[in-house]
């Protein structure tokens, strides 16, 4: 098929590159020039394993490109995906604005047949939005508005994209669903199901998931805390319950709080959702709740450890992306414990093997970056892990010794085992697990 992708972000990029892997024609589409011109001189602008591969074979083989004239693009597709921002509101809710405005535009531009996908994460509802607009200036039977929520998990992007669990779409019409389920059956050829459904499920679908998800997070970091005053040990109830069927082993690992472009910003505009129909969502309240305060944990240890004073005190930080094998730092918690530890008079020397560049925007030099995770250590009087990369998993405990000023670990992804620790006499402090005080 002819495909036309709006929008160059992460799902975007993922989508066009993966839809062109199978044989369809894409065109990219971008306001951002500069965007564009890296992109068409091969320059991915994200982090994302295997899309290099993909990307390259596809742009070089013609069936990949890029380009910031919608009419161009749009004109000769069958199927258009809108894979646009949606920001939160200063309420919660989805910023529409892009995928409306963009929906303003193909009303003028449409000339023939064309299905235009929702692929953004948007409220229940929108693609009604989407189609009273595109009504106005074309007739109803030369389009048709469905909803194909992203699933996709950042560091496996294209895995996930390539081997579906499952395609969820929302349409009402027929020929619609035709078209959309030649796309995706070279996806589900191992069996995994194509679910249709009408729009306002489909929408709905995409934000259960990720509030359910996330939902997970938060209670096993409320389990965790608990853990840390009853003397019990996290991980061993960790894999008690995860291996109760029911339950399952996935997203019940503790940590510092969810992060990334996806759950803070869903779970707020689920809740908006809640709000607008004048349901009180408690449940979801307080995931967001314990999320808030879990992204303090970390800071919070390490402040009680210098007796709340840090000025002239150096934490190194090993990990800044809001989770390993991406350069995602959106509401990633390094953010809020870098934030919480340089109001504190703290300085910060941090190592991230992908997400540095992103955190220097941000920060400048008012925290110093290291050209790998060693040299954060030296001279720094404590490390806080914030992100569980594979490279900090088995590092060398005697140079860590050796460089820090004293032998002080703040893990908040529960990387060590607690006998190791002592063993190799440091101070050691984890989630959901007892300290292990070595005299310092």
């Amino acid at each position: 098929m002819n495909l036309a992708v709006v929008g160059t972000g992460y799902v975007g990029l993922v989508t066009g590159t993966c839809f062109a892997e199978t044989g369809n024609q894409v065109i990219c589409v971008d306001i951002d020039e500069q965007k564009v011109a890296r992109l068409r001189q091969g320059d991915i602008p994200i982090y994302e394993p295997g899309l290099d591969v993909l990307f390259e074979r596809n742009t070089r083989q013609g069936r990949l490109s890029f380009t910031t004239d919608l009419s161009e693009a749009v004109q000769q597709a069958d199927i258009i995906f809108l894979a646009l921002p949606t920001p939160p509101g200063e309420d919660g809710s989805a910023d529409l604005s892009y995928i409306l405005g963009v929906a303003e535009q193909l009303s003028h531009i449409i000339k023939d047949y064309k299905v235009i996908v929702d692929k953004s994460t948007v409220p229940v509802g929108t693609s009604e939005k989407v189609h009273a607009i595109i009504v106005k200036n074309l007739p109803a039977d030369q389009f048709d508005v469905v909803s194909n929520p992203e699933f996709l998990r950042e560091g496996v992007a294209v895995e996930d994209f390539m081997k579906p669990d499952r395609v969820v779409v929302g349409a009402s019409s027929e020929r619609a669903r035709r078209l959309m389920r030649e796309l995706y059956e070279p996806f589900v050829r191992q069996g995994n199901p194509i679910l249709f459904m009408d729009e306002r499920s489909a929408e709905m679908t995409k934000y259960a998931a990720n509030a359910y998800l996330a939902a997970r997070i938060s209670f096993m970091n409320e389990i965790a805390n608990l853990c840390e005053r009853v003397g019990a040990n996290v991980d061993m109830v960790r894999i008690g319950i995860g291996s109760d069927s029911r339950i399952g082993k996935r997203f019940l690992f503790p940590g510092v709080g969810y992060g990334g472009s996806c759950f803070p910003k869903d779970v707020q505009a689920l809740a908006k959702t809640a709000s607008d129909f004048a349901y009180d969502f408690k449940i979801l309240k307080s995931v967001m709740q314990v999320n808030e305060g879990q992204r303090q944990i970390l800071a919070k240890k390490i402040s009680a450890f210098f007796k709340q004073d840090l000025q002239g005190k150096t934490i190194a930080m090993w990990g800044l992306a809001f989770k390993p094998n991406t350069d995602d730092i959106r509401e990633a918690p390094a953010l809020y414990i870098i934030d919480e530890l340089l109001a504190a008079g703290a300085a910060i020397k941090a190592f991230d093997p992908e997400a540095m560049a992103n955190a220097q925007a941000i920060y400048g030099n008012r925290i110093q970056l290291a050209n790998d995770q060693y040299e954060a250590l030296i001279g720094a009087d404590a490390l806080a892990i914030v992100t569980e990369w594979s490279v900090f998993r088995t590092p060398s405990f005697k140079v860590m010794r050796e460089l820090l000023r004293q032998p002080a670990i703040f893990d908040g992804r529960n990387l060590y085992d607690l006998d190791r620790m002592a063993e190799e006499g440091f101070y050691y402090e984890s989630i959901g697990r007892m300290p292990i005080l070595t005299t310092l």
